[in-house]
């Protein structure tokens, strides 16, 4: 397969991934249109084509679509169910490669897992490609695993260290290694699977910035702001059960419980090395751990 990849659709193009996916994209000279929904009022950079699309409608996605040579879904979780439609229109408009937002965790390992129940809209969509993607050769798709959102996730309190207060929640021993990725990591990891077709063709690949463990993580703050934080110790099979009874409710913010169980777990194995890890294929280098923390510490 050539690298025929010149026009990409961006789907879900303003949320906090999409923006670095956009300007990853730019960057390596792609001609980039983003895809919004009718009511969105979100701008872009000039050399941004936006077009307003309704995700529940195959032909006005279709409109949409034409022309384009890939699409990059970075949907949030709540609308995955809505890709089956862009699916269909990508493959009526015969795009060589479709990139489903499967960022976050490895989606493939959930099954019959709390968390897998809470992500089945990306596991079946996924699915779904590959059933079309079997019917129609031309029609490729790549998976990304990146692991948590870590820059965005120390930003936003997820990580579970707040600069203001100087406190951690450590989960756990708080030495499990796991994967984790920034944003425009993952931007730049787009733009490696979409200038290597032959090599991401009909792949599930995960990537990672870098895999810490908390007390990595605590350790370089400490050493950075020269003061020793206050630790709380958790018990991540405690956040399983808060999870689990939200879950029972119908409330879905037990994601964020339930992943820290899925990602901190002493023995969970989350970490993306040697032969795991698609940062060689796609010729990503890791990302400086120390200087992203530094950069949040400074925000």
């Amino acid at each position: 397969m050539a690298n025929e990849i010149q026009n990409v659709a961006v789907a879900g193009a303003s949320g906090n991934l999409g923006k670095e996916v956009v300007l990853a994209l730019l960057e390596a000279g792609f001609n980039v249109t983003a895809l919004t929904r009718e009511d969105s009022t979100s701008t872009f950079p000039s050399n941004v084509v936006s077009k307003k699309v309704d995700y529940q409608s195959t032909e006005s996605l279709i409109s949409a679509l034409q022309g384009q040579d890939a699409v990059v879904s970075t949907i949030a979780t709540a609308a995955i169910g809505g890709q089956t439609r862009l699916v269909d229109a990508a493959v009526a408009v015969k795009v060589k490669r479709f990139i489903p937002s499967e960022f976050g965790v490895n989606t493939r390992i959930l099954q019959g897992t709390p968390i897998g129940s809470i992500l089945q809209g990306k596991v079946k969509t996924l699915d779904y490609i590959i059933e079309k993607s079997e019917e129609n050769p031309d029609f490729t798709w790549t998976g990304i695993s990146s692991g948590i959102f870590f820059d965005w996730g120390l930003g936003n309190g997820f990580a579970g260290f707040d600069k203001a207060a100087k406190t951690a929640v450590v989960y756990d021993s708080g030495d499990e290694l796991f994967q984790a990725s920034n944003l425009a990591f993952i931007g730049r990891a787009v733009v490696a699977v979409l200038t290597r077709l032959d090599e991401t063709a009909n792949r599930y690949l995960s990537v990672a910035s870098f895999n810490p463990s908390q007390k990595q993580i605590l350790r370089i703050i400490e050493a950075e702001t020269g003061e020793k934080w206050k630790v709380e110790h958790a018990n991540s099979a405690d956040q399983e059960k808060i999870g689990l009874e939200k879950l029972s409710k119908g409330d879905y913010s037990a994601f964020s419980n339930l992943l820290r169980k899925h990602v901190y777990a002493d023995g969970a194995g989350r970490a993306v090395k040697g032969e795991a890890s698609a940062n060689p294929v796609l010729a990503l280098r890791e990302d400086d751990l120390v200087a992203t923390i530094k950069e949040w510490l400074r925000g």
